[in-house]
């Protein structure tokens, strides 16, 4: 297994950032919990939205980019579960996506070893050029 991506922000102070490497989007976490959408298709549903956005917002990988994704994995949810309340299986395809989706979230085992939970939210002391003006200082 590869060792986990460095940071741009640590390639950036050690510099070994090459020029050819493309800026990553960064979306901001969300500061307040979101509402669930009018459309999800049952409670089933509705309770998977309020326990996986607590999670995910607990732990600053909410964002505004990630909400309908989030939606269409819990209303998938909701689905896979009244199929087997109804006694039937849901279909083979239902759970690959449910998998995939949970996957991009971190929610499986081998997933939540990709994704590193706060960090989005702690604030980078280097970010205002925090190394240069410490250097200056001494």
């Amino acid at each position: 297994m590869p060792p986990p991506k460095k940071p741009k922000s640590l390639k950036l102070l050690n510099g070994s950032r090459r020029i050819d490497e493309q800026d990553s989007l960064e979306l901001p976490p969300l500061e307040e919990m979101p509402t669930p959408p009018d459309w999800l298709p049952n409670s089933h549903a509705l309770c998977e939205w309020e326990r996986l956005s607590g999670l995910l917002h607990a732990n600053g990988l909410l964002t505004e980019g990630c909400l309908s994704p989030l939606a269409h994995l819990c209303a998938l949810h909701g689905k896979i579960v009244q199929q087997y309340a109804a006694g039937a299986a849901p279909t083979g395809h239902m759970i690959a996506q449910y998998r995939a989706l949970a996957g991009e979230f971190g929610l499986t085992p081998s997933s939540a070893t990709k994704v590193s939970p706060g960090s989005a939210r702690k604030k980078n002391k280097f970010a205002n050029g925090g190394p240069t003006q410490l250097s200056k200082q001494r």
